[in-house]
């Protein structure tokens, strides 16, 4: 398994050098049976990180099985992990496997582990350890051959010292731990992701990708992207839904990442002339409608989305401000522009 392997085939994508040493952990720990603890916040990839770990695996032509186990009440989660019997329960009309036995020869991530209740952690850290599970209602010992990925959003370590998670069974999970940086602490990592999704989104409408204007590409850069991967995957799936105008522009981003993001009039960028080329044409109206809307995010960011005080601080009346705003196509994105910026500026 190579870095080049793995960026090109998966959505945990980056040439930063914290994603550099994740790719190569990853190539060292591929055939290993050991179990992996991957920690990492909401959206940075951990399941896509565990499917990594399981297709460059000797275990790769078995099952991969993944459960949240934030998904399930403390007297389901059992069944969904040991499986039960007949009889166990009301409803339980025939025996039933559960997820360690489905993946039986495989790799089975348990996602959210931090969420798993104590009463079910004791039970766990007895399959660790034996490889042995027992169905609920049921009094057979059944051996399972799989390897264990737990995933978790919060620090375990932590959570010990909290008396809300088993030190023990902190200790088995914890033998290969990997860490999974946000977003934020890797931004020149953003121009990467961003081509990747724009490609992925567009390819799938049959149609060539758009050149990015530069404030795009600032304002991409300047979010701060509390949903890390998964969030900016999500914005580019909003560009290519809704992009119609030839060039990825301003007025093509949401409304809430435009106005967290933080442009400031002194930021727009200028034209960008090829040195070979000084007589490259520029259009003219494009870049204006850019500036434009580039001041506008920022007028209404600055006035806590008042319209009123933004149209003062722009120096136009609050009616032209309106004209302008549907002018530059930011319209859409701005169903209640008041709301929604007032909210960006609490949390920026």
């Amino acid at each position: 398994m190579t870095t080049q392997q793995i960026s090109m085939d998966s959505v945990v994508v980056g040439r930063s050098a914290r994603m550099r040493a994740v790719f190569e952990f990853l190539r060292v720990i591929g055939n290993s049976d050991s179990t992996v603890l991957i920690i990492g916040e909401s959206g940075t990839g951990k399941e896509v990180t565990a499917t990594l770990i399981h297709q460059n695996s000797r275990r790769r032509h078995h099952p991969f099985v993944a459960v949240s186990c934030a998904l399930f009440s403390e007297t389901l989660i059992e069944s969904e992990l040991f499986g039960h019997e007949r009889g166990a329960f009301t409803g339980a009309i025939k025996d039933r496997p559960g997820r360690f036995e489905l993946a039986e020869g495989g790799t089975i991530f348990l996602d959210d582990i931090d969420d798993v209740p104590l009463s079910m952690q004791v039970k766990l850290l007895r399959v660790l350890q034996n490889r042995t599970i027992e169905r609920l209602g049921g009094t057979r010992t059944i051996p399972v051959n799989v390897r264990v990925i737990a995933g978790s959003k919060r620090d375990l370590k932590q959570m010990v010292s909290e008396g809300k998670f088993r030190e023990d069974l902190y200790y088995r999970l914890n033998v290969l731990p990997l860490t999974l940086p946000p977003l934020r602490e890797r931004r020149e990592d953003v121009p990467v992701l961003m081509d990747h999704f724009l490609a992925r989104y567009f390819k799938r409408r049959n149609e060539d990708v758009p050149a990015v204007s530069e404030a795009v590409k600032q304002a991409f850069m300047r979010y701060s992207w509390p949903g890390n991967v998964r969030e900016l995957e999500n914005a580019c799936e909003r560009i290519a839904q809704t992009c119609s105008c030839g060039t990825v522009r301003i007025g093509c981003m949401s409304a809430s990442i435009l106005f967290r993001a933080g442009a400031q009039p002194a930021e727009v960028a200028p034209p960008s002339v090829p040195a070979s080329d000084t007589t490259a044409p520029i259009s003219l109206d494009d870049r204006l409608r850019e500036v434009e809307a580039n001041l506008i995010g920022w007028a209404l960011k600055v006035s806590g989305g008042n319209k009123s005080r933004a149209a003062e601080l722009l120096q136009i009346k609050r009616s032209t401000l309106g004209d302008r705003i549907n002018r530059c196509g930011l319209g859409a994105s701005l169903e209640k522009p008041e709301t929604q910026a007032a909210a960006a500026v609490q949390t920026a």
